[in-house]
């Protein structure tokens, strides 16, 4: 069994036995999990190998690749321009980013990225994935692409185009990549060990993915459908279907991308590449509610603004029910982080951020086992509702 280390509080001890219980389990390979209450650490936990095939440990300062859980990240850095008013999120992207207005795109809302009604979920002609690392060509493509729906009259998520788009917007409007706006405006205040755009003398601390996600069309197509509920089956039908808008939106680039690659670490991919400790993740989204020694990123009023529902029902993409704020996913009542105000993004595999306003509750948990079957946030789960547990029943 793997040792774990870090720290517990008194009263989280439940989170330390349920994320030893991952391992015991069999699902871990290597893992970190952090939480803050009310601004503070009360868990910081890591155990396993950050790379199986040499053996090497993971450590306090492993980093892992989190795939759409960095789209919290990316989220954050609209919602501070608008917060400064630097971006008015009802005016058209067009006006920052003069070349989106064609195809009929000359209105489309900034809101509408940030919501995943904009309709660009997939490309016409899949760009390469050297397109992707030199950042201009696939925003070039986003400019000139037809939306696959009418914007603003339905929701489907933005897996990959999500980053593109919103990067693109804070890029003309400050000047600086979104890497590099979120590392001076947010990361760096915070003392945050989150990259968007990893510099290589750094590369030595990543964690190496365990299982990295494979072709979801090859995998979709081993799977027994039979054997899945309804939601999951349909979805996993769709990704065999080369002409869905699932498997275009998953596949709109060509050849897939590799997150094992170092060239995707140093490159700035903002709706998948994102690189953290568990304690920078947590950390993150405890400053989004409060404030963390002295830091805030968002006021109260930006914070309700972007975790009200602001679209809902079944995702055009993911076929499952969705509902969202402004770039922040808003928990199903199924979802076992749900509550009136809690909001966050997960990643591919069962990474997780995550806050909730009311209880002052903040997780951040991240592995380098990827895996794709229905079950994959059950760990993510099963620490999540042992540190609510633990928030609701305080140590006198």
């Amino acid at each position: 069994m793997s040792e774990i280390h870090g720290f517990a509080a008194p009263g989280f001890d439940a989170v330390r036995e349920a994320f030893a219980a991952n391992f015991a389990d069999g699902v871990e390979v290597g893992a970190a999990v952090s939480v803050y209450l009310r601004g503070e650490p009360v868990v910081d936990l890591w155990g396993g190998v950050a790379d199986r095939d040499t053996g090497r440990p993971w450590e306090r300062d492993t980093l892992q690749i989190v795939y759409s859980t960095t789209k919290g990240a990316t989220t954050a850095c609209a919602l501070l321009l608008a917060q400064r008013g630097e971006l008015d999120l009802d005016a058209p992207v067009a006006a920052y980013w003069p070349e989106f207005a064609a195809a009929g795109k000359e209105d489309l809302p900034v809101r509408w990225l940030l919501t995943h009604q904009a309709g660009l979920v997939a490309l016409d002609e899949p760009v390469t994935r050297d397109d992707v690392l030199d950042w201009q060509p696939m925003v070039d493509a986003l400019a000139a692409q037809s939306p696959q729906w009418t914007p603003g009259t339905r929701h489907g998520y933005h897996a990959l185009t999500f980053g593109f788009l919103v990067g693109e917007v804070v890029r003309r409007i400050t000047g600086r990549t979104l890497g590099t706006f979120f590392r001076d405006e947010i990361a760096r205040p915070l003392d945050l060990d989150f990259h968007i755009g990893l510099p290589a003398g750094q590369h030595h601390r990543v964690s190496r993915l365990a299982q990295p996600a494979m072709d979801l069309g090859a995998a979709a197509a081993s799977v027994d459908l039979d054997a899945l509920p309804e939601p999951i089956r349909a979805l996993v039908a769709a990704m065999t279907d080369p002409t869905s808008l699932t498997r275009r939106a998953y596949g709109c680039v060509a050849p897939p991308l590799d997150h094992n690659d170092p060239a995707e670490w140093t490159a700035e991919i903002p709706a998948t590449n994102g690189l953290c400790t568990a304690r920078a993740l947590a950390r993150f989204y405890a400053a989004l509610i409060g404030e963390v020694d002295g830091h805030r990123v968002l006021t109260d009023q930006t914070l309700a603004a972007a975790t009200a529902e602001h679209t809902t029902g079944p995702d055009l993409v993911t076929l499952q029910p969705f509902h969202l704020g402004l770039g922040f996913s808003l928990p199903t009542p199924a979802t076992p982080w749900h509550s009136p105000r809690a909001f966050g993004f997960g990643g591919l595999g069962g990474s997780l951020g995550y806050a909730d306003p009311e209880t002052g509750l903040a997780v951040g948990y991240v592995m380098n086992h990827v895996r794709n079957t229905p079950a994959a946030d059950q760990p993510a789960n099963n620490l999540v509702t042992a540190a609510r547990n633990a928030a609701a029943h305080p140590v006198a």
